[in-house]
């Protein structure tokens, strides 16, 4: 099931647009906006709070930053939702320039947008394939927007409603509940290692006891592991070893 925003600056064409969206089974929820600024900050916030947004269908014609330039902005992101536009002029070779799933000409038949819906799923699931480890969070400092990659956070710690991320170059504060960052990131390797501490286990160099508690070296930081937590702990860590070594004899 797709998660789309839909942008157009007419109130009748957006709302027409919208309806025949959500009538397509594929489509799970459909966000709009009115101008292409609103729609950035829009894609910027949901990023943020690591809402899910597969696809655009953008007009072009929107004040302020059309359609063309928003997606040229939205093509330095890492991880990006792909595009449709929606436009009563013949855009194909810069839309495809612009790396567009498809285009569709108003006024919208609902057969021609089934078949941009049908495009874009089956683009969204091959990209769900090839980035299934770029995962990023945006990161707003002192106004530009920074891109902190999943793979180099050491860990994350909790700061009441946000959660600071720990990496190599520095640390990132970003508004976002810490239990909100396990259920994105629990399956890619980050484990809850205390009620306020979410680690990447694929930078922990060492596991050792200390004092009869569980201690990990992450990156350069040693992390205590709560009592509640030791088990889940050593059993990741054990699992992702067993994964990562090579066969008995192989060279």
């Amino acid at each position: 099931m797709l998660r789309v925003m839909a942008v157009d600056d007419e109130a009748s064409a957006l709302s027409e647009l919208v309806y025949l969206l959500r009538q397509n089974e594929r489509i799970e929820h459909v966000t709009t906006a009115q101008d292409g600024l609103a729609a950035l900050h829009t894609i910027v916030a949901m990023m943020g709070a690591g809402e899910r947004l597969d696809g655009a269908f953008l007009d072009i014609r929107l004040p302020g930053l059309d359609g063309f330039e928003l997606a040229r902005v939205i093509a330095g992101f890492p991880a990006r939702p792909r595009l449709v536009f929606v436009t009563a002029h013949d855009c194909a070779v810069r839309a495809f320039e612009l790396e567009a799933v498809d285009y569709v000409l108003k006024p919208v038949r609902p057969d021609r947008l089934a078949e941009a819906v049908r495009r874009l799923s089956s683009a969204v699931a091959a990209a769900t394939v090839e980035e299934k480890d770029t995962d990023v969070i945006p990161v707003e400092l002192g106004g530009r927007t920074k891109f902190v990659q999943r793979q180099a956070v050491w860990y994350a710690e909790a700061h009441g409603d946000y959660v600071r991320l720990h990496t190599v170059d520095g640390t990132y504060l970003v508004r976002m509940p810490l239990a909100a960052l396990e259920r994105r990131w629990g399956g890619s390797g980050f484990v809850r290692a205390h009620r306020s501490t979410l680690v990447n286990a694929r930078h922990v160099s060492e596991l050792r006891f200390d004092g009869g508690r569980m201690v990990l070296q992450v990156g350069t930081e040693v992390l205590p592991v709560s009592r509640r937590h030791t088990r889940e702990v050593r059993d990741q860590l054990v699992r992702r070893f067993r994964v990562a070594a090579p066969p008995a004899g192989a060279m």
